[in-house]
């Protein structure tokens, strides 16, 4: 007779929990520059097609027309000075707003630049 391996399973194994502040912070590494998904996830000891999912799902959430911003320092943007709005686009296209102006002003100026470029 040949002696057998036996393995006793005292516990039963759950799906990992988490944190919604977690699964945000997961997906805000993916969206980096250079980041890349797979290392992201292999970080946080999981496999790539969950991060994927969150992401999908994260991003879903956002609210249409908005992209994510960087705010920088009058000083570091080389900005005239207060009350200066500058936006640049991925396609090169910039506009710099200063004083004060009313919101629907500044979104439909943003999205006929948006609309032009995309053409």
């Amino acid at each position: 007779m040949t002696k057998a391996r036996v393995e006793v399973v005292t516990s039963v194994e759950r799906r990992r929990q988490w944190p919604t502040m977690e699964k945000e912070r997961l997906v805000a590494a993916t969206l980096e520059p250079g980041a890349s998904v797979s290392a992201v996830a292999r970080a946080a000891g999981m496999h790539p097609s969950q991060l994927y999912g969150w992401r999908r799902q994260l991003c879903a959430r956002a609210p249409a027309g908005f992209a994510p911003v960087r705010v920088a320092g009058a000083a570091q943007a080389g900005l005239a000075g207060p009350g200066t709005i500058e936006i640049e686009f991925a396609a090169g296209a910039r506009i710099r707003i200063t004083g004060a102006v009313d919101a629907a002003t500044v979104t439909a100026a943003v999205k006929a630049l948006a609309d032009r470029w995309r053409r």
